[in-house]
C-alpha cells in the first residue's frame, strides 16, 4: 500500500495550477488523485498535466476517491465553504490565503477544524523565505531590542483588464477587498509575524484609478500592537508601473528591510553587546545575512510550506502557519475596512 498522502486540488485556475506544480515537485511524499473545478475543462487540463481524475466539485471527488488532504484554491469568498466541507469529511486542508474574508467566518473554519481534529494550514509562504526567517530569528533572540515600529507597503499596479478578467474580481462577496486584502495580505501577515498581536487599527481607503470595482485600489492605515509598537499600512494597485512589496521592522537595537522577498537591509545587536551610536540617516548595514541560500522562488516558498505541513502530519514538525495565525492578519485588514467606512479606530479581538 502506498505511503503517499493523497491530495484533491479544488480550483484549477492560476493559483491552482501553481499548487499542481508544487505537488508534482513532492512526488515522493504526495499523490494528486483528484482535481475539482466547476469549469470541467480546466479540471481536465490540470489533471492531464499533473495527475489525478477531474471532477466538477469536491463533493464528487470525495465520493469517488480516497483522499487525505484537500487543497483549496477557489476564489477567496468560497474558501470557507470548501474548507468546511473537507473538514466535515475528516480531511486535512491546505487553503490559499486568506482562509476567509472575515474574522467571524474564519472562526467558523476553526470550529469545524476543532470538531474534525485534523490539520489546517493557510498559505503564507513568505514566512518561509530565508529573509523572513533571518529577521524573525533575530527578533526571537532579542537582537532588535524593543520593537518600536514597522511598515508594510505594497506598491503595485493592476490594469483595468485585470479586474475585468473575472466577474468575481474586485467584488466584496468573492474578493473580500482590494489592494489590502488581495495583494497586501502576505505583507500584512509578515508585519504581524514580526511585531506581534495587533490590538487597534485606523485607516482610510479609496478607489482612485479603476472602474467597475467595489473594492479599494489604495489603502493606508496605522496599527497599534500589544507590545506598544506602531505599524504603518500602505497597499495599492494604483502605483504605475508597479514597484515592490516591502516590509520594514525597527527596534532600538536593530532593523531589517525586506524588499520583494530579499533582505535589503539588516542590522542587529548580539546579546551582551551595546548597540553602536549611529548618526541619523545612516543607511549602510554591517552585513546582510541569509538563512541558508538566497531567498527562493515562488514555487520553492510554497514547497517549503508544504513540507512543513507534511512534517506536522507525520508528527516530526510543528505547524508554523495555522488558522489562528491567519486570523490576526484578517483582523487587521477587515478592521482597516471598518475604520475606513466609519472614520473611527477599530479595536481588534
Amino acid at each position: 500500500m502506498s505511503n503517499l498522502r493523497r491530495i484533491a486540488l479544488v480550483g484549477a485556475g492560476v493559483i491552482g495550477r501553481h499548487h499542481g506544480l508544487v505537488v508534482s515537485q513532492l512526488a515522493d511524499r504526495v499523490e494528486l488523485v483528484a482535481v475539482a473545478d466547476v469549469d470541467t475543462v480546466r479540471a481536465e487540463h490540470l489533471a492531464a498535466e499533473r495527475g489525478g481524475r477531474p471532477y466538477p466539485s469536491l463533493t464528487a471527488a470525495l465520493a469517488a476517491e480516497e483522499i487525505d488532504v484537500v487543497v483549496v484554491c477557489t476564489p477567496t469568498g468560497l474558501h470557507g465553504e470548501v474548507t468546511i466541507e473537507a473538514l466535515r469529511a475528516g480531511k486535512h486542508v491546505i487553503v490559499e490565503k486568506p482562509a476567509e474574508l472575515t474574522v467571524a467566518r474564519t472562526d467558523e473554519i476553526i470550529e469545524a477544524r476543532d470538531k474534525a481534529g485534523t490539520l489546517v494550514t493557510v498559505i503564507s509562504q513568505h514566512r518561509f523565505d530565508p529573509a523572513t526567517e533571518t529577521t524573525l530569528a533575530a527578533i526571537g533572540r532579542g537582537e532588535f531590542g524593543r520593537l518600536t515600529s514597522g511598515i508594510a507597503s505594497i506598491d503595485w499596479w493592476r490594469g483595468q483588464s485585470y479586474y475585468d478578467s473575472g466577474d468575481w474580481r474586485g467584488t466584496w462577496e468573492l474578493d473580500g477587498g482590494g489592494a489590502l486584502m488581495n495583494q497586501g495580505v502576505h505583507t500584512v501577515d509578515l508585519l504581524v509575524a514580526a511585531l506581534g498581536r495587533p490590538v487597534e487599527v485606523f485607516a482610510y481607503a479609496g478607489t482612485l484609478a479603476h472602474e467597475r470595482i467595489e473594492v479599494e485600489d489604495v489603502a493606508v492605515g496605522v496599527v497599534r500592537f500589544e507590545n506598544g509598537a506602531l505599524g504603518v499600512l500602505h497597499a495599492t494597485t494604483a502605483a504605475y508601473p508597479g514597484l515592490s512589496a516591502r516590509l520594514q521592522v525597527h527596534g532600538d537595537r536593530g532593523s531589517a528591510v525586506i524588499d520583494n522577498d530579499q533582505l535589503a537591509f539588516f542590522h542587529a545587536t548580539a546579546a551582551g553587546r551595546e548597540p553602536e551610536e549611529k548618526l541619523m540617516g545612516t543607511t549602510q548595514s554591517t552585513s546582510v545575512p541569509t538563512a541558508g541560500s538566497n531567498p527562493g522562488s515562488l514555487s520553492d516558498a510554497h514547497r517549503l510550506q508544504y513540507l512543513n505541513f507534511l512534517g506536522a502530519l507525520d508528527g516530526t514538525e510543528q505547524l508554523r502557519v495555522d488558522l489562528e495565525t491567519n486570523r490576526q492578519s484578517i483582523g487587521v485588514i477587515t478592521g482597516a475596512y471598518e475604520s475606513a467606512r466609519t472614520g473611527r479606530p477599530v479595536r481588534l479581538s
